[in-house]
């Protein structure tokens, strides 16, 4: 008997009840490779799914909620499945039901973290002294209740604002804080009363009964370390625990889980440590660096195969992230063809790099790269610092190549820019009542509604400016107290800047930053103390950084109602622009990556803060930005930036050195740093006669060279030929050798060039530490000094 009659009996003697009741493989299994199935059905016990950039977690963690229900292991109501936003819950939802041919109903435990915890406190929110209808505040809320508190404490709201003491209290509670727990090393926070105010806070909130977001997990932490049968009602509820982004939590979250999870440890936490860029926001990285012990016998299957770049940029990401020491470790590979090198120059400006971008932008749009035309749509320019995107804004604008930024406004449609606009209006037009109306209690001047309301009519009646009727209203005595004469401390500053901006002698630039300074504009933002004040300081840095271009304000002002005039339709496509932490989970066919420079990218400040966690952090956004490419990558630096108003040298990042250089195609025209594209070459390069001699060279070549007939490579050009190339800055990156023996002695009176005059405090190989006369103790290499007596040879 033959195999086939052999099958056809064994089918007939199965009766079709049975027949019809078997299952065939599981479609949503399809296409899943051996790392992603091992995740997928491993539904017992602890499993961490460290899941590299780019290589299907999402769908590994989809396929995983629907195997758990199409085996029967759990049922809908028994799986939570936690996300940090409800973009991310609504389309896991969708998923699961396109994988399993159906709508899945009944899954109430599948949304964000906060979402979940809403409906658990409702339950019991007896048990924190609420009531089940209770309020969740706005941000506004919150800071209105804060600042009735700071007043009620007596305390000076302006140099304690609301907004300090609410970030205070949304990190404690983010570590899953109390007032009561709230350590002695943290009790110095707010003039020293931030604990007692955070426990005014909770009672009055109890008292409102309302919660913040913060409370919504702190009031669940608090309920299950309590109430140990509430607990384990809810590890018997939900059976099967699975967490996306794990990276990204909290300390509260992390607790949360670890409560939950206690019992059956059936949890599976998805995540990636190299991609754990919200140190800032309360993440903690060390949640994933902890699975295995946290969870002794845990599965870790690492998901490799990337579905997304080239391999040339996988090795360059690898390169780089390699560097940090805190990570679990793993090796990204793709079936992909090699594609293009990652590529990689330098420039002589910032707007030079902006009018380069531009044009490969166009270059290729027209597929004159060697390479299928691609639209603008496919395009994206990656920032670390929102104030990068003017120069490109600038450019784009003025050559009309369409854009869109992601994440935020436009840079001419930002509160902080268009403040400051709005007084430089005043400063050429004191009639500018759009411009008046906007600053008068900008910042808070006392002048209320009422104020502003009477300063109107005295307009209108009299038939004259915002800006002379409120003149009129302090003549007459309509206003008086504090108030008044916060009004006409602004009617003279007025005055006084729109004398100066008629006066030809007058800088502009100067003029710029004077106007934000008397009108307490800037200092209202270095006293905010939330996330926000440092990035809006630096924007307004850019903005005066950009009046260099224009003769004065007006010519300044035309320009920019110009160019904002230009906003292309809404279906042309547009390169997008955005900063590198709100790219993450976003991919482009070509990314650009501007702007890495040591203090810029890694960041100064971070590494100020934050040490070495700091820079790790900084090291992962780099590793982020290169993975958010498909086909082509560019990173780009640039020789001068302007900081704090003066041009200075800038030294490419450390994270450019640890490119692997086979994966790497150097665009940089020769002689721009005289050898070697990282910090090591530009230290190599950095001494006066070197320097000089580059200067020589890059003078000869400006003739013939295309890329630097540009008005950035002039307008420097035209700089160098008045004076030497400033030295570049000391960063933290400097290479130290401990065996050198310094040519200077402690006590010995040294200069320079930034620096000035000092004398050497300390010798450490070729490092000395400095006093200098005006800066202060710097730590410099000896190679940047010279002897006092011979000072005097250099030109300035």
């Amino acid at each position: 008997m033959s195999s086939y009659d052999d099958f056809e009996a064994f089918e007939q003697a199965v009766p079709l009840s049975q027949r019809a009741m078997a299952q065939a493989a599981p479609s949503y299994l399809d296409g899943l490779n051996p790392a992603q199935r091992e995740a997928v059905e491993a539904l017992e016990g602890p499993v961490l799914m460290l899941a590299g950039a780019g290589t299907g977690k999402t769908r590994a963690l989809t396929a995983r909620i629907a195997h758990l229900l199409a085996t029967g292991t759990a049922r809908p109501n028994e799986i939570l499945a936690v996300t940090f936003t409800n973009k991310a819950a609504r389309e896991m939802k969708a998923r699961v039901s396109g994988l399993m041919g159906h709508t899945v109903e009944g899954m109430p435990w599948l949304g964000t973290f906060h979402a979940i915890c809403v409906k658990l406190l409702r339950r019991h929110a007896e048990l924190v002294d609420l009531k089940s209808n209770f309020t969740i505040l706005d941000t506004d809320d919150q800071l209105r209740l804060f600042k009735q508190l700071i007043q009620a404490a007596g305390i000076d709201e302006k140099r304690w604002p609301p907004r300090m003491l609410a970030g205070i209290v949304d990190n404690w509670k983010n570590r899953a804080w109390t007032p009561d727990k709230v350590p002695a090393s943290e009790a110095n926070a707010f003039d020293r009363r931030a604990v007692e105010l955070y426990g005014h806070y909770q009672a009055r909130l109890r008292t409102l009964n309302a919660v913040d977001f913060g409370d919504l997990l702190l009031h669940m932490l608090t309920i299950f370390q309590t109430h140990e049968d509430i607990l384990r009602q809810y590890r018997r509820w939900f059976r099967y625990i699975l967490v996306d982004e794990y990276q990204d939590t909290n300390v509260a979250q992390y607790m949360w889980l670890r409560l939950l999870a206690g019992g059956h440890r059936n949890i599976c936490c998805v995540g990636d440590d190299d991609q754990s860029i919200y140190g800032w926001r309360g993440a903690e990285v060390g949640n994933i660096l902890r699975f295995e012990t946290d969870f002794p016998g845990a599965r870790v299957i690492r998901l490799e195969q990337n579905y997304r770049s080239t391999p040339h940029i996988l090795a360059a990401a690898s390169g780089v992230i390699a560097a940090n020491k805190g990570r679990l470790g793993k090796t990204l590979w793709t079936d992909a063809d090699e594609g293009e090198k990652v590529r990689l120059i330098g420039h002589w400006d910032g707007e030079e790099e902006a009018r380069w971008v531009g044009e490969e932008l166009e270059a290729l749009g027209q597929g004159t790269r060697g390479m299928e035309p691609t639209g603008l749509d496919a395009c994206a320019i990656l920032v670390r610092a929102s104030h990068q995107m003017r120069a490109f804004e600038d450019r784009f604008l003025t050559i009309g190549l369409p854009y869109r930024v992601i994440g935020g406004p436009r840079f001419y449609e930002r509160m902080e820019i268009r403040d400051a606009m709005a007084y430089f209006r005043l400063a050429t037009s004191p009639d500018d009542d759009l411009a008046f109306e906007r600053i008068v209690n900008t910042p808070k001047r006392g002048l209320g509604d009422k104020a502003q309301q009477k300063t109107q009519v005295a307009a209108r009646t009299n038939g004259v400016s915002l800006l002379e009727g409120a003149r009129l209203l302090l003549a007459s005595k309509g206003l008086t107290g504090k108030g008044a004469a916060a009004l006409s401390e602004l009617i003279a500053g007025v005055d006084r800047w729109a004398h100066a901006a008629r006066d030809p002698g007058q800088s502009h630039i100067e003029l710029a930053e004077q106007i934000l300074d008397e009108s307490g504009y800037t200092a209202m933002w270095q006293n905010d103390k939330t996330p926000e004040a440092p990035g809006r300081l630096e924007n307004l840095k850019e903005l005066v950084k950009a009046l260099e271009e224009f003769e004065n304000l007006q010519g300044f002002l035309e320009h920019v109602a110009l160019i904002m005039d230009n906003e292309a339709e809404d279906d042309v496509a547009k390169v997008t622009l955005m900063t590198l932490h709100a790219a993450k989970g976003l991919e482009f066919p070509v990314v650009f990556l501007p702007g890495w420079e040591d203090g810029l990218f890694p960041s100064q400040r971070s590494m100020d803060e934050s040490g070495l966690k700091g820079l790790e952090e900084e090291r992962r956004l780099a590793y982020v930005g290169i993975t958010r490419a498909e086909r082509l990558c560019t990173i780009s630096f640039a020789a001068n930036r302007r900081v704090y108003g003066q041009w200075q040298s800038a030294l490419p990042s450390r994270f450019i050195d640890e490119l692997p250089e086979e994966h790497v195609e150097v665009l940089t025209p020769p002689g721009l740093y005289g050898g070697g594209y990282g910090a090591a070459g530009m230290a190599a390069s950095a001494s006066p006669e070197i320097m000089a001699r580059q200067r020589s060279d890059l003078h000869e070549r400006a003739a013939r060279a295309d890329v630097y007939n540009s008005p950035g490579w002039k307008r420097m050009q035209a700089r160098a030929a008045e004076r030497p190339m400033s030295q570049p800055r000391e960063t933290r990156a400097m290479v130290i050798d401990a065996e050198a023996v310094s040519a200077f002695s402690e006590g010995e009176r040294v200069f320079h060039q930034k620096f000035g005059y000092g004398e050497v405090a300390e010798i450490e190989g070729d490092k000395l530490a400095v006093d200098f006369d005006k800066a202060g103790v710097k730590k410099v290499l000896a190679k940047f000094l010279l002897p006092e007596a011979q000072a005097g040879d250099v030109p300035f």
